[in-house]
């Protein structure tokens, strides 16, 4: 039996989550609803997105969609500017969006490089910058960036991803110093291979799911409502005093 935490400050919170239509990212917004938090979620997956919309708000909770290429940084802007308008200032922010497309090193072109990034990396950066103010006139708020251990483990055909997902520790680290003045918590997520829907589809195998077994200290799937929980934790004020850290979420893999 699943275990779900209850955060009671997070009632009413207004909460704005990037790559929200499936994924980690549609786990992370499911429970912050779960909470009583009032979620906007941002991705470019316009019919997963609707959909998922649609199934929260049937149940009362007030939830919003908002169809957006993260790579748009103005488009970004005026979409976080929207969902503000529904929700009221944003209190939690969670910048989830990634995309581990696998590429060759020999293939890689400059193109292709700064694309990756304005994927995995650079939407960080301005969606943080669009939710800093109204969190300090709140008095305060948090901030979750979700990395990946792919770096860590030095993943030889996804170079680009893993090198933005790195350079996500240090800007975290950088922005908690930054923001944290103003009682915003800045943190970083870092989960292991976690068993979304995609990553069932595009890269699983009996013999890559034993090799990760083997190599995890707890047995069993890392799944996407792992990921979610301690996000939730990292969005409470219960971690009042948790700025610029990385909790990794991997089942102890070596």
């Amino acid at each position: 039996m699943r275990v779900e935490a209850s955060y009671p400050d997070l009632s009413g919170k207004a909460a704005l989550v990037t790559g929200g239509a499936d994924g980690i990212g549609r786990a992370i917004v499911e429970a912050l609803v779960r909470q009583g938090a009032r979620v906007a979620f941002l991705d470019r997956d316009a019919e997963r997105g609707e959909q998922l919309a649609t199934a929260l708000a049937a149940t009362g909770s007030s939830v919003s969609f908002h169809a957006v290429d993260l790579r748009d940084i103005p488009a970004t802007r005026a979409a976080i500017a929207a969902a503000c308008a529904i929700h009221g200032p944003f209190a939690i922010g969670v910048n989830n969006a990634g995309h581990d497309e696998r590429h060759d090193f020999e293939a890689v072109t400059p193109e292709y490089w700064d694309d990756r990034l304005a994927v995995n990396l650079r939407p960080m950066m301005f969606v943080a910058q669009a939710l800093a103010p109204d969190m300090r006139r709140l008095g305060g708020g948090a901030l979750i960036n979700l990395s990946s251990t792919s770096w860590m483990k030095g993943s030889p055909h996804m170079i680009a991803y893993t090198t933005a997902k790195s350079a996500v520790i240090g800007f975290t680290r950088s922005l908690a110093r930054a923001l944290g003045p103003d009682g915003i918590r800045v943190n970083c997520v870092t989960p292991g291979w976690v068993m979304t829907e995609r990553q069932r589809s595009n890269w699983w195998t009996p013999e890559k799911g034993a090799a990760n077994q083997a190599a995890q200290a707890l047995k069993g799937e890392i799944l996407p409502e792992d990921i979610a929980q301690m996000v939730l934790f990292l969005c409470s004020d219960v971690s009042r005093m948790c700025a610029g850290q990385n909790f990794i979420v991997d089942a102890g893999t070596v």
